[in-house]
């Protein structure tokens, strides 16, 4: 009788501490631990062993497990074959640090698992490798490191189909500083994509996943890019640029005179429909595979899904001179298209007494007389809607801008004894005492293409005195980069570190907001207007 009780007992006990687990939260819950012990277990963040393979063997095991408590005793089992832990005796540091954590959760240990898995677990981050990590380095630059190559990487392979995303998703959970700025909680991201990198309908299914999961990061760095994406899209292309103005695309540039001629394409031309589609349609139905912290910089970014095409031609609807009509116009594979780059003034005198400067192409070389002779007019326009090509240009602008030293920016830096958590850096600061600094309104544009360097550019000059900011949205994406390679053919690219004001207002996302909006429209288009210009110099002679 009593061996019957204790036997029932058990069975309680079973039946109201384990319980039934799907292949979802097993391979969602394999993924989080394996990322953790790869940047946190000391054998294992040392390199000293092979993960990717203890990954591939632990899947069998991982697929057998019925329940929690099944599955609890394989991840126990695989940690402690690992080796053991050493506790760890923490070493007073040189200086204090002051830790940005709005990333930083390791709650999960608690959830799905048994309590002896969660203080293993738990055990492991408090005696965590402290130092040089075997995978990731941030000396002197952000990069992903010592991943096996697989030179014959098959999509059709599961094991290597997961092994890409553990990897993307963990490169993301510990090293991604925004985090906590994405639209959807990464987690959930993880359980709506395994299924697809599980069980893909094909091998397009699998490589959209790959583009898909790096746009939910909303970063406009963010991206997977593999030839493959060609074969679904096409590698064709219009030999013109578009802006998208209520979800029409206008002609703002054509890449090549000569090709534009043939199908009679002209600047301020309002394109409607391509290839039997409406434009609107398009756009929405490609939202998921543009890269972009915000919704300006989306529509820069969706270009190529709503033109590009298998075809050599295709069919526009458009609109010129309040008459619509449909044409077919060819497209051209990318190096046939022999873009001709317009060239432009580095700088200019515009009327009234405003100095005009393009921070794409002027260098510091070149500052000094630039400056001299804008020395005595009324306003600087400071043109930031290109990419500037010189390195620190905007220090060397500084230099004439400024009265004195000043903060301008303040940076996140991963702790790589503890991923997952930053480190806030002193204040970045430029400029000296400087009397003879320039003394008239300093007037800066920008709009969804002022991304990164350029976004670093705005925010050191929009701290000079007198100064304004006209213009639109940038892409919202302030910060270097990090690129690596997630598996073979499957490039990536992630904001690697944080940028803030120095009173720490965010930037990602918001971008750098502009003192006054002005954004291009469809007449000023085909007007030949540069309509933010014109708002800057009527700014500069008025004040208003």
């Amino acid at each position: 009788m009593k061996r019957i009780l204790l036997v029932f007992l058990v069975l309680i006990f079973q039946f109201s501490f384990s319980k039934p687990i799907s292949e979802t939260q097993k391979l969602a819950a394999t993924c989080k631990v394996w990322g953790f012990l790869k940047y946190y277990h000391p054998n294992v963040t040392n390199g000293s062993q092979n993960w990717d393979e203890q990954l591939f063997q632990i899947l069998p095991q991982v697929e057998q497990a019925k329940d929690t408590e099944a599955f609890s005793l394989v991840i126990e089992n695989w940690i402690s074959s690992l080796g053991e832990v050493k506790v760890y005796k923490a070493v007073k540091p040189a200086s204090k640090k002051e830790y940005f954590d709005k990333n930083f959760d390791l709650s999960w240990f608690n959830k799905l698992f048994s309590k002896s898995l969660s203080k293993k677990l738990k055990f492991i981050e408090e005696n965590r490798i402290q130092g040089q990590q075997f995978y990731y380095t941030s000396d002197p630059y952000i990069k992903v490191q010592n991943e096996i190559k697989y030179q014959d990487f098959k999509w059709t392979d599961k094991n290597l189909r997961l092994l890409a995303l553990f990897r993307y998703w963990n490169q993301m959970e510990y090293f991604f500083p925004y985090k906590y700025k994405m639209d959807e909680n990464w987690d959930s991201v993880l359980a709506e994509m395994l299924p697809r990198f599980t069980a893909p309908e094909s091998e397009k299914d699998f490589v959209l996943a790959m583009r898909e999961i790096s746009v939910k990061l909303d970063d406009t760095h963010a991206s997977t890019q593999t030839n493959k994406m060609y074969d679904y899209f096409g590698d064709k292309f219009t030999p013109f640029d578009v802006v998208f103005i209520d979800n029409k695309a206008v002609v703002i540039n054509l890449k090549n005179d000569s090709l534009a001629k043939i199908d009679d394409i002209r600047i301020g031309d309002v394109i409607t429909n391509v290839g039997g589609k409406k434009v609107e349609d398009l756009i929405n139905e490609n939202l998921k595979y543009a890269e972009g912290s915000n919704r300006p910089a989306i529509l820069k970014n969706i270009y190529w899904a709503v033109f590009n095409g298998k075809t050599e031609t295709t069919e526009i609807e458009f609109n010129r001179d309040n008459s619509n009509s449909y044409k077919t116009i060819k497209r051209y594979k990318y190096q046939d298209l022999k873009i001709r780059l317009k060239s432009s003034e580095k700088w200019k005198l515009l009327e009234d007494k405003i100095g005009y400067i393009d921070v794409e192409s002027i260098n510091a070389k070149e500052l000094p007389d630039v400056m001299k002779e804008f020395k005595n007019t009324k306003a600087i326009v400071f043109d930031a809607r290109k990419y500037p090509k010189e390195p620190n240009i905007e220090e060397d602008i500084a230099q004439y801008l400024y009265p004195e030293e000043k903060a301008y920016a303040k940076f996140i830096d991963v702790d790589l004894t503890y991923p997952g958590r930053y480190i806030w850096r002193e204040d970045q600061k430029t400029g000296k005492k400087n009397p003879d600094y320039y003394k008239g309104k300093v007037i800066i544009l920008e709009n969804e293409k002022t991304q990164s360097h350029g976004e670093h550019l705005v925010m050191c000059l929009q701290a000079a005195p007198n100064t304004t900011i006209i213009g639109s949205q940038t892409a919202g994406a302030d910060g270097g980069t990090c690129r690596y390679e997630i598996i073979k053919g499957y490039s990536t690219i992630f904001t690697g570190f944080g940028i803030f004001y120095p009173n720490r207002k965010e930037t990602q996302r918001i971008g750098i907001v502009p003192d006054i909006e002005v954004k291009p429209t469809i007449s000023g288009i085909q007007q030949g207007k540069d309509e933010v210009l014109e708002r800057a110099i009527l700014f500069a002679k008025t004040g208003k």
